[in-house]
């Protein structure tokens, strides 16, 4: 009854707080005085052929000749990832509203079937792209770098002798053929598997199939020594790397496991499966149980994508087209290995500084060299907040502020939003050392962080196990703020401590990961972000903070008024600018209202690193909005929102883009940047630096297209390099 009554109140909230969205978006924006073409659809991007605009622009990066020669070979890794993941994730999605007789239009006036339909071209087009890449581009080089990815056919006596005695010795017991027939139904295929289709004629002429699963536990790129006589003319030139792919070793082996049998012809082929958990969560007893049981369907998904060699004959295709349900305009062909994400191996593997970016030393603030005790950590924060750049600046103080909190016998509590955690977390350490320590501590972990819900659900069994009070956050909301707050004893009283971030308490991604966090002691936000925490532990239903900006609650409707009072000032013949650094914008409301914004005479510039639904530069409707899309060695995580506001700047930032998704279904935070010179750092030497459209710059024009930007001058920009010299 308890969580019957929870998740009655929590539903009639939400629907409370979309109705007063929907009054507030009609109190602030006129449609009247929108022109024709604003109403039309066509003032949209589709949202899922933009992200795979994103995708191509990671590909470029592969093929940038400008970027060390392993970083090219990451960039086309990361590539191969992003594809699997937007197909198992966006294109099921949209399968499912074919399925379920879905007929609504997207934003741009397509119906699901034809959205399909326009991705499947796209993805072909990069996919043909990114091949064409790695071999013609990356193989060769690689070769002429001293490293080599050779076919089976070509390995010489001792290199054949050594990986045929690898096969034997460490391939081949862990292989396991399956047969079909009457008696062997097709088996069950699992997610991101690479397989073999393999037709073998048994002694009476008969013709039989059989699947092997190519082992995901081995190196998909079987290392090869080194030929003992080798000698270069160059006593410093490194010594060359040999790698062939595992499914050609097996291929070539195969005999071993038919003996007695003739191979007729092998082919390998890849799926990708339905990703998109989808959680009945109303219907849930136990959340933590549910997102288990989600999991392991996720195994069973549907199949969304199957890969296969342009040398796999209509025949054996029919086959895998008929087991695996699937629709021929499912089957996607290739010439090459199957799964560029398996290049992680060599990027990580091969020790060639030479060939990678110089490595990124981040910085620790002089202000915390000087911490000695737990006690000095809050000194400093007492008289000042501090801004990190990451991965310029080191996480280090993030944890270090943890592990003071935990041994300071004067901190009190300790609650912390955890997202994306990642594994042998220092973070976790520090709360479980802290509970240890008789702190009261309290961690909101979200189970339903995508692909990372296993990790979370076993770092939330651990904390629990400890004595941590561990909480899952609202019913049908995502908790995606990333807040830490400690509270102290000081004097006769308390005073809280603050870190916020617009990125995840992880300290691997913290290297890689463009993010930005602030420490402070302001009293008005850690009675906010006391708020804050009642409202996503308890059955708070605040709906005003002094000064953070909380999505779903007001989030949405602050940024709307910030944005009209851009208008009004423009009315009035006051400059006017708006800069938001972001990762996607998708939502309607703010996009026409940025339309207007532009049509008011507001300067409107948007950095936006993955998806934009919005079009720039169309005469009167959007000439006055610019949009830059950075794609470099760092992602670019960190959001900014930026608002000349009359010469009274204000900057917000936090976890929340632009979407709806981040505005109405999930919990997140914007918090105000006040310091003048943490002002100053954002807007000159993050933002104006950004908009001067630098070397790694993609200038989106009208028709939703990227074109990049090269400077004519020697003295190109990489803000990212920039960045990490000036730190």
């Amino acid at each position: 009854m308890t969580h019957l009554c929870y998740y009655i109140f929590t539903g009639l909230f939400i629907i409370q707080q979309t109705i007063a969205d929907i009054i507030h978006q009609f109190a602030l924006i006129d449609l009247n005085e929108m022109p024709v073409l604003l109403k039309d659809s066509h003032r949209y991007i589709n949202r899922e052929l933009s992200l795979l605009g994103f995708q191509r622009r990671v590909l470029e990066e592969a093929l940038n000749e400008r970027n060390p020669l392993l970083e090219r070979v990451r960039f086309l890794a990361i590539f191969g990832s992003n594809l699997d993941e937007f197909f198992m994730i966006r294109v099921s999605g949209i399968r499912k509203l074919i399925e379920s007789g879905d007929s609504e239009l997207s934003t741009d006036g397509l119906t699901p079937g034809e959205q399909l339909i326009e991705i499947r071209k796209k993805a072909l087009t990069i996919y043909a792209e990114a091949q064409k890449c790695y071999l013609r581009k990356i193989t060769p080089k690689l070769k002429k770098a001293g490293i080599h990815i050779l076919d089976y056919a070509r390995l010489k006596g001792p290199q054949k002798e050594n990986v045929d005695k690898y096969f034997r010795e460490v391939v081949f017991p862990v292989l396991t053929p399956l047969a079909l027939d009457l008696g062997h139904p097709f088996p069950h295929i699992s997610n991101l598997s690479l397989n073999l289709a393999i037709v073998i004629r048994d002694a009476n002429g008969g013709e039989k199939f059989s699947r092997l699963k190519v082992p995901h536990t081995l190196p998909e790129l079987v290392p090869i020594k080194c030929p003992k006589d080798w000698k270069s003319k160059n006593e410093f030139a490194p010594q060359p790397q040999y790698f062939v792919w595992l499914e050609q070793v097996i291929i070539a082996n195969l005999g071993l496991l038919f003996p007695g049998m003739e191979i007729v012809s092998t082919h390998p082929f890849r799926i990708l499966r339905d990703a998109d958990i989808e959680i009945q969560e109303i219907e849930a007893d136990d959340l933590l149980e549910a997102m288990q049981y989600s999991i392991r369907k996720r195994k069973f998904g549907s199949v969304i994508q199957v890969s296969v060699n342009e040398s796999m004959p209509d025949n054996i295709r029919k086959v895998l087209i008929e087991n695996l349900e699937v629709d021929s305009k499912d089957v996607y062909t290739f010439n090459g290995h199957l799964g560029l994400a398996s290049l992680w191996q060599i990027y990580n593997n091969v020790e060639r500084q030479d060939l990678k970016f110089p490595k990124n030393k981040p910085v620790t603030p002089k202000i915390f060299k000087r911490v000695s005790i737990p006690e000095d950590f809050f000194d400093i924060l007492d008289k000042q907040n501090v801004l990190l750049h990451h991965p310029y600046d080191s996480f280090t103080p993030v944890v270090d502020f943890l592990n003071a909190s935990a041994r300071d016998p004067n901190v009190l509590a300790i609650k912390q939003t955890l997202y994306r955690i990642g594994k042998n977390s220092p973070v976790v350490e520090s709360l479980m050392e802290a509970a240890e320590h008789g702190k009261q501590v309290a961690v909101l972990v979200e189970l339903k962080a995508r692909f990372d819900e296993e990790s979370n659900i076993g770092w939330a069994r651990m904390l629990e196990e400890i004595g941590v009070h561990v909480s899952y956050g609202f019913v049908g909301l995502k908790t995606h703020c990333k807040i830490t707050l400690v509270v102290r004893k000081d004097g006769d009283g308390i005073r809280r401590y603050i870190h916020i971030s617009t990125g995840n308490y992880n300290i691997v991604t913290s290297k890689i990961y463009e993010d930005l966090g602030i420490f402070t002691s302001d009293h008005d936000i850690g009675e906010d972000v006391t708020d804050l925490f009642n409202y996503l532990t308890g059955y708070s239903v605040k709906k005003d903070f002094r000064k953070l900006l909380v999505a779903p609650i007001n989030l949405q409707q602050k940024l709307e008024a910030f944005i009209c009072r851009e208008i009004e000032s423009a009315k009035r013949g006051e400059q006017a600018h708006l800069v938001f650094k972001i990762n996607s914008i998708t939502n309607k409301s703010i996009i026409d209202l940025l339309y207007l914004a532009s049509q008011a005479g507001v300067k409107v510039d948007l950095l936006v690193r993955e998806i934009c639904c919005l079009r720039p530069g169309i005469k009167d409707l959007s000439e006055n909005i610019r949009v830059i899309s950075v794609v470099g060695r760092f992602l670019e995580h960190s959001r900014i929102y930026y608002f000349h506001n009359g010469g009274q700047e204000e900057i917000y930032i936090g976890s929340a883009d632009l979407m709806t998704r981040n505005l109405s279904r999930r919990v997140e935070v914007l918090f105000p940047v006040e310091d003048p010179g943490h002002i100053q750092y954002l807007r000159e030497e993050i933002l104006q630096t950004y908009l001067r459209e630098p070397l790694r710059a993609w200038v989106m024009q009208p028709d939703g297209q990227y074109k990049r930007n090269y400077l004519a001058s020697d003295q190109e920009l990489n803000i990212q390099e920039m960045l990490m010299t000036k730190h």
